[in-house]
């Protein structure tokens, strides 16, 4: 089993940054993708952002491109989501998910952390 705690999460101003950090811990942690996800009050949850885990290749949703990035650290089993230039319409609440094989959707997720920007 796999766990994942994600942490970092607040309040901030619009405009400011923030950065979330996501460990995982369990079993022998070799995920195929990690992704995080986000869901606002009436909203349907997205996913933001993913990384390979083993190659490092990312991708992002059109809505975060070029504010939002998304690293690992291979090491210490963690994933990251850096968050620049936040508007109010990026308060959710950001989980973090883990794919364990190409052949399985996220079946590993965190209980999410929430941001909340003021404006």
């Amino acid at each position: 089993q796999v766990q994942l705690v994600e942490s970092g999460g607040g309040l901030v101003q619009a405009g400011g940054s923030l950065r979330l950090s996501c460990a995982a811990s369990g079993r022998t942690f070799s995920p195929y993708f990690m992704g995080w996800f986000r869901q606002a009050p009436g909203k349907e949850r997205e996913l933001v952002a993913a990384i390979n885990w083993s190659n490092g290749i990312t991708s992002y949703a059109d809505s975060v491109k070029g504010r939002f990035t998304i690293s690992r650290d291979y090491f210490k089993n963690t994933v990251y989501l850096q968050i620049n230039s936040l508007t109010p319409e990026d308060a959710a609440v950001y989980s973090c998910a883990a794919r364990s094989s190409r052949n399985k959707p996220y079946d590993f997720w965190g209980q999410g952390t929430q941001v909340t920007v003021s404006s």
